[in-house]
């Protein structure tokens, strides 16, 4: 029940807070106008005998529930206008009621204005104010010309006018201070909630300072990787074009590993090939001062047992060493004292074949890192390749020079055979006569010519010029062209290119018909054979066969005697 009066009294309440706050000062107002109102309007008649004014106040209070039930419908404003515009008509019934500007009423209108301040907008406090200075005027100006006053002014009037102002006062001082205590209420609400995002915006802040610093370090370490990595690209791309100007192992290795300690920064780079047995990886070049002393005493490692690079020769897989001290496996090895951190990886080539293993070596602890290995892996496959390339040369270098040499021997006893049959050795001119030669001369020069393959000038006793010229046919000295004037003369340049272009190109004619000659002979050798397989073939008995095989080799090969014997046993 007690819940219920309070709602009934309560004013209502507004989504909008100012709303709501003009609400609860005009709801003050209502209920502070009807019950002084209703009071007035019954006290008023009974002792005083007066009905104008008990009228007066039982129509204010009467208008208070009528702009209550305007406020209870959202019409705040509307409510607050009509509260002040009966109060300001109360003020001035009663002032012309009251002996004017000199009765209890007058300066109320000061109370009116403060009301409208509350209630009003500034707007609507200026129009209030100006309507209570006319009012005011208006009093001053017609004071003589006022009525009797209807009520007298005694002592009960002006204690009566001071209980309605100090309750009117109070109330509007209440709403006022309930109002600022809310405003005051609302900002240290926001001060709050200003200091509690400031906290939260100051957290964001350093987060995201934590992660700005975080993303910059990773940025910045990214950053070192990608360079680091350019570097070994470039590095490798540098080692890639070093081994590609190499041919031989010998030549090859030294500068693979020179490159790579060069490009790498790694004060020791090995580089070990496994012998025949796959027993031992054996050090075939090295670049630091330590290396080259192994490199003398011709050092090896028992593949799959000693060390790093034994590790890897047997396992195939490559291995780190990032603390040489706390690595078991290391091999400490007295001539390369400062390493701190090893990296070997394994030479294969196709089919994980094991060949070797590449040995880098740093004088930091930690220098090698995982992923390193990858990039650093195709440096591998790169000095693979390069191994077997040298390899590949310097087997074809050999097969070549074996060709060279088969070839050249062949060349030489052809001609000499071919020279044997026939019975030609050379020819000599002289005062335009030709002779050929069934001997060969001893001509001035020849060895000198043959040994350093040019042109051989000499000046004989009597005054004469001797030029010797050897006759390659490619590459391979054939025989000499020997050039003699009784005048001493020098011959030019052009005079011994003509020489040497004819006697080659003469060479070259001879080797045709050499080896023309020689497939004449091959084709006839194996026509004979034909005709001779061909009529052994026509035999059925062994003594048939036989005697065709003797009778054709006869005619074959004139004034010899043929045996054929056939049979085995002693």
């Amino acid at each position: 029940m007690l819940q219920k009066i309070r709602q009934f009294f309560a004013p209502p309440v507004f989504e909008d807070g100012n709303k709501t706050l003009t609400a609860l000062f005009v709801n003050s107002l209502v209920w502070t106008f009807v019950v002084v109102g209703g009071i007035y309007a019954i006290i008023v008649p009974i002792f005083w005998h007066i009905y104008l004014p008990a009228l007066i106040a039982g129509a204010v209070a009467a208008v208070s529930l009528v702009a209550r039930m305007l406020m209870l419908h959202g019409q705040v404003r509307t409510s607050a206008i009509i509260l002040m515009t009966i109060f300001i008509a109360a003020i001035t019934a009663s002032i012309v009621a009251t002996n004017g500007m000199y009765g209890a009423a007058y300066f109320s209108l000061i109370l009116s204005t403060a009301i409208a301040g509350v209630l009003l907008s500034t707007r609507g406090l200026y129009i209030v104010s100006g309507i209570n200075i006319l009012i005011g005027l208006f009093v001053f100006l017609f004071q003589d010309s006022l009525p009797e006053p209807l009520i007298t002014q005694g002592s009960m009037a002006y204690f009566s006018s001071l209980v309605l102002y100090i309750l009117l006062t109070a109330i509007f001082l209440g709403t006022l201070f309930r109002r600022l205590e809310n405003l005051f209420e609302e900002l240290r609400n926001a001060r709050a909630d200003l200091e509690t995002k400031n906290d939260k915006i100051q957290r964001d802040a350093e987060e995201l300072e934590n992660i700005v610093e975080a993303r910059t370090a990773e940025l910045r370490a990214t950053n070192e990787d990608n360079e680091r990595r350019a570097k070994q690209f470039e590095s490798i791309a540098v080692v890639a074009k070093a081994t590609s100007q190499a041919q031989t192992l010998d030549e090859l290795l030294p500068q693979i590993a020179e490159t790579i300690s060069q490009q790498f920064g790694y004060y020791h780079v090995g580089i070990f090939l496994l012998d025949a047995n796959s027993e031992y990886a054996v050090l075939i070049a090295a670049n630091s001062e330590g290396g080259q002393k192994m490199l003398a005493r011709n050092h090896k490692l028992k593949v799959g047992q000693t060390g790093v690079v034994g590790y890897v020769a047997g396992t195939g897989f490559p291995r780190l060493a990032l603390d040489t001290g706390s690595d078991a496996i290391y091999f400490n090895n007295p001539d390369l004292p400062d390493t701190r951190s090893e990296l070997a990886l394994p030479l294969l080539r196709k089919g994980r074949e094991i060949i070797g293993v590449l040995d880098a070596q740093s004088v930091e602890a930690n220098a090698f890192k995982q992923e390193d290995l990858h990039r650093l892996l195709t440096l591998a496959d790169q000095v693979t390749i390069a191994i077997e390339n040298a390899r590949l040369f310097e087997e074809q270098q050999k097969t070549l020079r074996e060709t060279q040499t088969v070839y050249n021997r062949n060349l030489q006893e052809g001609w000499a055979q071919f020279i044997r049959s026939q019975n030609i050795y050379g020819i000599r001119r002289r005062n335009m006569r030709s002779d050929l030669l069934s001997e060969p001369l001893d001509l001035p020069g020849v060895f000198e010519a043959v040994r350093s393959g040019g042109a051989y000038r000499r000046t004989e006793a009597d005054g004469s010029s001797t030029l010797t010229i050897p006759i390659n046919l490619r590459g391979q000295p054939v025989g000499v062209l020997n050039v003699k004037s009784a005048e001493g003369r020098s011959w030019n340049a052009d005079e011994v290119d003509i020489m040497t272009a004819v006697s080659e190109r003469a060479a070259l004619f001879i080797e045709n018909a050499r080896l023309l000659e020689e497939s004449r002979l091959l084709a006839e050798r194996e026509h004979a054979i034909s005709e001779i397989s061909s009529k052994i073939g026509t035999g059925t008995q062994v003594a048939d066969i036989l005697q065709i095989a003797a009778r054709e080799l006869g005619a074959q090969i004139r004034d010899a005697q043929i045996t054929v014997e056939i049979g085995g046993g002693e």
